[in-house]
């Protein structure tokens, strides 16, 4: 008898596959758009010079391995909920919101979503269409009901008004996860003025809010990122905010993360991080402890945070000055204007426009590769390449 004979096997991740299939090709102009990491110049995910400071410091500082605690390392979940909320936050000076650290932002997710099953039972969780794929496998797996609001249109743009009057007819009292800047996959996001709309319909739909904070600082700065996050901190009663140190702490591989909670008042914050570290010691018992450590040394030391600063802001700068040099090196073969919303849009990612077809050809004919949706990781570029990505997309847009 075999126990493992009707075990049948799944298709891959998309993207992991994507990486694979990348790295069997031999063509030396090849591109790799399609794995969210950031790359610098040279085609490598670097380490900060702050965090390479940071773990020297630990080394030779740290004394034990023990564990770190349900809730993680506490240094580190007091100064990223400063960080999201706000040194001088109201919610933190109340003690009415409180970080349980995770295994990266994507444990963040799964946290929220154990919560939201066990402690909200009966609540439907919304997504942008489109979002971020592993958003729907995930939730899913923690048995929430998943719907989907509109927010990109046929024309490859932000629709802010299909959005705003989906939001208006969700059930009373069900979650809405939001894209706090950067928005992946289509690197659109709301102005101020969304915002405060969607914050509107939020509080008469009495919808909880999920922030997916995922790219603080990587679309117009640390401080103007959180604007909205902030906003809703201060308007509403109760939120669920998930952190990651991935992007702009470099710390991929570390998985760095944090669900913050916001809640009424202080007594009842107490509840619900005793709900979340019972849920957490049946997903992870406890959070990795390095990278949490790394995150603490930096923000808790001025010198190291300024240049962890100076650092994120070039890797933001860089990221945008591809964005308008793809643009620019688009105009000889008149697809500029096609193409214009490249360079309006934040962050890593772009919704490119570019059909399944489109890039397929990308791949097997040039080398290009990125996702079948057509997202393309913009932080993979290289300056120097521009002009020969704008060719491939020429070649396979007019023929």
């Amino acid at each position: 008898m075999s126990y493992f004979a009707q075990v049948a096997r799944v298709p891959g991740d998309p993207i992991l596959s994507l990486m694979e299939a990348y790295r069997l090709d031999s063509n030396p102009a090849r591109l790799d758009l399609g794995v969210g990491v950031y790359k610098d110049a040279q085609g490598l995910t670097p380490i900060p010079r702050a965090v390479k400071l940071a773990e020297q410091r630990l080394i030779d500082l740290e004394q034990t391995k023990t564990y770190i605690g349900g809730h993680g390392d506490a240094a580190f979940g007091t100064l990223l909920s400063q960080l999201v909320l706000g040194a001088g936050s109201a919610l933190l000076a109340e003690q009415r919101a409180g970080a349980t650290q995770t295994p990266g932002g994507t444990g963040a997710l799964r946290l929220a979503g154990d919560f939201i099953r066990h402690c909200l039972p009966g609540r439907g969780i919304w997504l942008s269409d489109p979002t971020w794929p592993i958003h729907e496998t995930l939730f899913a797996e923690a048995g929430l009901k998943v719907g989907h609001y509109p927010y990109v249109g046929a024309d490859n743009r932000l629709d802010v008004e299909a959005m705003i009057a989906a939001l208006t007819h969700l059930p009373k009292g069900d979650v809405v996860l939001l894209h706090a800047c950067c928005h992946n996959p289509t690197g659109f996001d709301l102005t101020p003025r969304d915002w405060k709309r969607v914050l509107e319909v939020v509080k008469a739909r009495e919808l909880l809010p999920l922030i997916d904070f995922a790219y603080q600082g990587f679309g117009d700065g640390l401080e103007e990122d959180a604007w909205a996050v902030r906003l809703f901190a201060a308007e509403l009663p109760e939120l669920l905010i998930t952190s990651s140190c991935s992007k702009n702490f470099g710390l991929y591989r570390e998985r760095t993360g944090a669900l913050i909670v916001c809640a009424s008042d202080a007594e009842k914050l107490v509840d619900i991080r005793s709900q979340l570290a019972s849920i957490a010691r049946n997903l992870w018992s406890t959070p990795p402890a390095h990278g949490a450590a790394v995150v603490a040394q930096i923000l808790g030391d001025d010198e190291l945070k300024g240049l962890w600063l100076d650092e994120l802001d070039g890797m933001r700068l860089r990221v945008a000055s591809l964005r308008r040099g793809l643009v620019e090196a688009l105009a000889p073969h008149g697809l500029n204007e096609r193409f214009a919303h490249i360079a309006e849009q934040r962050g890593m990612f772009s919704y490119t426009g570019l059909s399944p077809l489109q890039v397929q050809r990308l791949r097997e004919e040039f080398s290009v590769y990125m996702v079948g949706s057509g997202r393309a990781n913009v932080a993979g570029l290289d300056a120097s390449r521009l002009d020969q990505l704008a060719s491939a997309i020429a070649r396979v847009c007019v023929n």
